[in-house]
This record gives structure tokens, C-alpha cells and sequence, in this order.
């Protein structure tokens, strides 16, 4: 009879070599008691996951509560700057007598921490439409540096001071077409400082063509000037009208040209004494053409008699022929107002010279440019109060 204990060693043997499948549902026997994938490593992986996952929900909702501060801050950093727009708009409308509120733009960022320290590094401002003498300023543009501002702010500002200023002034053509010109005359660039003007003006109940240039520059600190020259009058394409010293009344070209070849006309000129004298026509010529027609044939076709007939001055043969006008296409009538048209009068409705509006502080135009759209003129300056400021400065200075 065999002993028990044997078999059993034998079995235990066994079991560590071929090992038995003795957990449930045939999984392996976990000798801690726990079920197959709940074995204490993989526990402790799965809890530092989930407080991984914990820890970055904290940080996204960390960040999101950042994020909402930082945009409600940003916000009313923006909603200040209106603020302070508006006001120094108010400011700077009642300080300079402005009829419509200029535009002003406040850079930096934050803009509360200027405000508290009672200075703003830069600003930008507009005025639309501004009356200089005669014209309007289409636009007036500056660019403030370092303004320093008054008040108990943020709550309430007073005024301020600009240190610097510069920027620039548009006076359009678009502009002066309407004010200067009524829409009969209109002007526009000739040159980096001259502009043209170019139209049509009333005279004894005609409208004849206008052409005139003019050199535009710099009146003292604050003023544009304006030098009009080379004026002319076109009456049709009979003769032109230039007013001032050695001007007068001329056959045009194709005027000139016309009476040469006509016979009647060319005698009843060279009839006049003065044409030889003023056309440089020898007096022996003309008498020769009076009397044969070979002769004032030869006169009227050599070269350069167009331009001798357009030498001579109308107005001079006037007096001694008042009928030739006439034949020659001008209204003696409107011959007598083109005479009383004078240089003063003629540059006066095309001068477009204009002063800065007065304002506080020293503001002063440093260069004139002739631009296609308009002149402008460059400015700079400082010292430039806005607000209560400026009228406690005012009555200071009186």
C-alpha cells in the first residue's frame, strides 16, 4: 500500500511546471486575490491617469478664466480710449472753434496705465472742412507727441498740452474748382509748386476761355501764397486777350492766317500806320501792296507775315480803323470790355492764397508741395493747449 504524501509532493511538482488554469472563468489564479487586469501595477497607472486628466482640466479652466479676464481688461481698455477720443474731440472742437468735431485716434496699449500717468505717447487728429480766408481746407491732419493731459482722470478730464505736433494741410483742387471757379474754372498740377487753372469767366455778357499758371509758396509762417502769371483770354479762335504790361488783344494763328488770305482784310490793315511800325512790315512794302496785286501777293506769302499780322495790337488799330475789328470777327463791343479786364482784377478771382486759422500754441508751415489732388502744406510746431487748459492760458496772456 502506497503512502499519500508522495503523490502529493509529486502533484505540487507538477503544478509548478505545467501550471493549471484555477482562477474563474478559467482565467489564471491571482495569488493576491484579485481578478485578472486588477493587479495592483496596472491600478496604479490607471489612478495617475485619471489625476493626470484632473490636473488638466484645472489648467483649461485656469486658462479659460485668464483668457475672460484678459478680454474683459482689453475691453475696457478699448471702451476707455473711446471715452477719452470723444472727450478730447469735445476738447479740441470748443478750443479751436471748429463748425464740425474733428477726429482723433489714441495709439498705445494699455491705454488706462497713460491715463493714470497723465500722458499719452502719440494721437492722431482730423478736421474735416476747415475755413482758411477764401477756401476751405478739404482736410488738416496732425500727429500729437506727448500730451500731457489735466483732470482727475480717468473720470473727468479738463484739457492738456501737446508738446509736439506735425501733419499736414489739403487744400484740394476739387475745392477750389467750386469756391474760386463755380464750376467754370478749374484747377490742377502743373509743376512740383505751380498749378494751371483753366476755364471759362464772364465778360461784357460772353464767357471766354481762361488759361493762367500759377507759382504757389510760402507766406511767412503761416500763410500760402500765390503768384498768377501768363494770363490769357480766348476770344473764340479769333484773338487772345492777355491783361498787364506789354499785353493787349492779338489775332490767334488761324486767325492770322485767315486774313492773310484774304485781300480786303490785308489792306484794310496795312491801311493803319501803326501795323508797319508794330509788325515790322518796311513802309515801302506796304505801299507797293496797296497798289498792285503781284506786289501784296509776294508780301502776304513770304515767310514770317503771319507772324508779323500777329504782332500787332488790335486795340492800336482801334482808333484809326473802329470798322476792322469787325471785319476781322471781334465784337467791337466786347473788344471795349476784354480792354477794361485788368491784371489785378483777373488774378483776383484766381488767387487761392490763404493764412492758417489762428489756434493756441506755435503751429507754423515748413514746406508747400503742388500734389495731384489738391496743395498741401507740411506743418509742425508745440506747445499746443486743448480744452480748459487753453483758456486758462489765454487769460493768463492777457
Amino acid at each position: 500500500m502506497r503512502s499519500s504524501t508522495p503523490v502529493a509532493s509529486h502533484r505540487s511538482t507538477n503544478d509548478q511546471e505545467h501550471p493549471v488554469p484555477d482562477g474563474p472563468s478559467g482565467g489564471w489564479a491571482d495569488p493576491y486575490g484579485e481578478p485578472d487586469g486588477q493587479r495592483p501595477g496596472r491600478r496604479g497607472r490607471g489612478r495617475k491617469r485619471t489625476r493626470r486628466f484632473k490636473n488638466l482640466r484645472r489648467l483649461v479652466k485656469a486658462g479659460i478664466a485668464v483668457a475672460v479676464a484678459l478680454a474683459f481688461l482689453v475691453l475696457g481698455d478699448r471702451f476707455a480710449v473711446l471715452f477719452a477720443e470723444r472727450k478730447t474731440e469735445d476738447q479740441l472742437q470748443k478750443s479751436l472753434h471748429l463748425e464740425a468735431a474733428p477726429q482723433v485716434e489714441i495709439d498705445g496699449f494699455p491705454f488706462l496705465t497713460q491715463v493714470l500717468d497723465k500722458r499719452i505717447d502719440t494721437a492722431h487728429v482730423t478736421v474735416p472742412d476747415l475755413a482758411a480766408d477764401r477756401v476751405s481746407l478739404a482736410r488738416v491732419h496732425a500727429t500729437a507727441h506727448d500730451v500731457r493731459l489735466d483732470g482727475d482722470l480717468p473720470s473727468h478730464l479738463r484739457g492738456g498740452t501737446v508738446h509736439s505736433v506735425d501733419g499736414d494741410v489739403l487744400l484740394s483742387f476739387e475745392d477750389l474748382d467750386r469756391e474760386l471757379g463755380a464750376s467754370q474754372v478749374k484747377f490742377g498740377k502743373l509743376g512740383r509748386d505751380a498749378i494751371k487753372a483753366e476755364g471759362q469767366v464772364p465778360v461784357g455778357g460772353q464767357r471766354l476761355g481762361l488759361h493762367a499758371e500759377a507759382r504757389i509758396g510760402r507766406s511767412g509762417d503761416r500763410g500760402v501764397s500765390t503768384d498768377i502769371s501768363r494770363m490769357r483770354l480766348d476770344i473764340g479762335d479769333v484773338a487772345v486777350f492777355r491783361p498787364g504790361r506789354g499785353g493787349g488783344l492779338r489775332l490767334t494763328p488761324k486767325a492770322a492766317r485767315a486774313v492773310a488770305e484774304q485781300r480786303d482784310k490785308v489792306r484794310a490793315m496795312l491801311a493803319v500806320p501803326v501795323i508797319a511800325e508794330r509788325a515790322g512790315i518796311d513802309r515801302a512794302q506796304i505801299r507797293d501792296a496797296m497798289r498792285s496785286e503781284s506786289a501784296l501777293e509776294r508780301l502776304t506769302g513770304t515767310p514770317g507775315f503771319v507772324g508779323k499780322l500777329m504782332k500787332v495790337n488790335l486795340f492800336d488799330v482801334v482808333a484809326d480803323q473802329p470798322d476792322l475789328p469787325a471785319k476781322l470777327g471781334v465784337d467791337p463791343k466786347l473788344m471795349g470790355a476784354v480792354r477794361g479786364v485788368t491784371e489785378p482784377q483777373l488774378a483776383d478771382q484766381l488767387n487761392l492764397s490763404f493764412e492758417l486759422p489762428k489756434t493756441p500754441g506755435d503751429i507754423r508751415i515748413q514746406r508747400i508741395t503742388v500734389e495731384r489732388d489738391g496743395i498741401r502744406a507740411h506743418l509742425s510746431g508745440g506747445a499746443l493747449p486743448f480744452g480748459d487748459t487753453s483758456k486758462a492760458r489765454a487769460a493768463g496772456g492777457r
